[in-house]
């Protein structure tokens, strides 16, 4: 015989009982997957001795040392010149480059130019060979002309390598504006200026913050660049500075440097959130790209 059909009462008590064990499996999932935050959270909260003596997941007995630690981290070892060090350059370094790439972009796809295809690749290849191609070439050019280890130095690197990505993008960007908009403008009596800066940027601004918040984030998290072209404070980026902490002849616990990294993570997870709204059309950037 075969088994009875479950009544319509039994039927709401069965989609019940699936949802709470889908919610307990999702819940367990959560916690397995925010267990390894555990200890970097609670770590910067405890005095170095304390982090020797207890195990990595103990409670802080005093949470309020979490400041003391960043206090060490900002002004001993070096962390808040590392850090406006950094804000400088990514805020500088990401809007001047999609201000330089935002203009070749409009020179290739609204101005006649001669063989606009050709200038663009000849940007855009900067990104075709890995950038520790860069190194070498780069710190000898900064040694002779008396850049390295300088503001101005790293501010125009930082510039330079995200004009290539910049300008794929922002022509992409502009190939989907109707000409019918930009003939409108003219007949009002626009110039090639006006359109590019009336027209153009602000129905590009997605992209522009996209932009933004992507290049500020790769000059925030670069490392090798910042260890190679600089040296003292003041220049010297965030992320060589939190490696310098936990070298080979480091005098800081890991309790400080875990506090340290903690705060040098905060623009990224601000940025990120200011601008969350514009990352929907950061996965299809490119897609007016001929």
């Amino acid at each position: 015989m075969s088994a009875a059909a479950p009544t319509p009462a039994a039927r709401p008590n069965r989609r019940r009982s699936t949802r709470w064990l889908i919610q307990i499996a999702v819940l367990a999932l959560a916690v397995i997957w925010l267990a390894p935050f555990w200890s970097p959270l609670i770590t910067p909260m405890k005095t170095t001795p304390e982090y020797f003596a207890t195990s990595p997941w103990a409670l802080p007995k005093n949470p309020a040392n979490f400041f003391d630690n960043l206090q060490t981290a900002w002004q001993t070892a070096g962390l808040g010149s590392g850090f406006l060090a950094s804000l400088s350059y990514g805020v500088v370094g990401a809007a001047m480059a999609i201000v330089f790439a935002s203009l070749g972009a409009f020179a290739i796809v609204r101005l006649r130019v001669r063989a606009p295809f050709f200038w663009f690749i000849l940007v855009f290849s900067g990104t075709i060979v890995p950038f520790q191609m860069y190194l070498i070439p780069l710190f000898q050019t900064y040694n002779k002309v008396g850049l390295y280890d300088t503001w101005i130095g790293m501010a125009l690197f930082y510039t330079a390598i995200a004009i290539p990505f910049c300008l794929f993008v922002m022509r992409g960007a502009f190939s989907t504006i109707s000409r019918e908009i930009l003939e409108a403008a003219r007949l009002d009596g626009c110039r090639d200026v006006d359109v590019y800066w009336r027209v153009c940027m602000p129905l590009s601004r997605g992209s522009i913050a996209v932009l933004f918040l992507f290049q500020f984030t790769w000059i925030w998290n670069d490392l090798i660049f910042g260890l190679v072209l600089s040296t003292s404070d003041g220049v010297r980026p965030v992320m060589p500075t939190l490696a310098g902490m936990q070298g080979l002849y480091a005098t800081q616990g890991p309790p400080i440097v875990l506090a340290a990294a903690l705060i040098a993570s905060l623009p990224t997870i601000v940025l990120f959130l200011l601008l969350r709204n514009y990352m929907i059309r950061g996965l299809t950037l490119t897609a007016g790209a001929e």
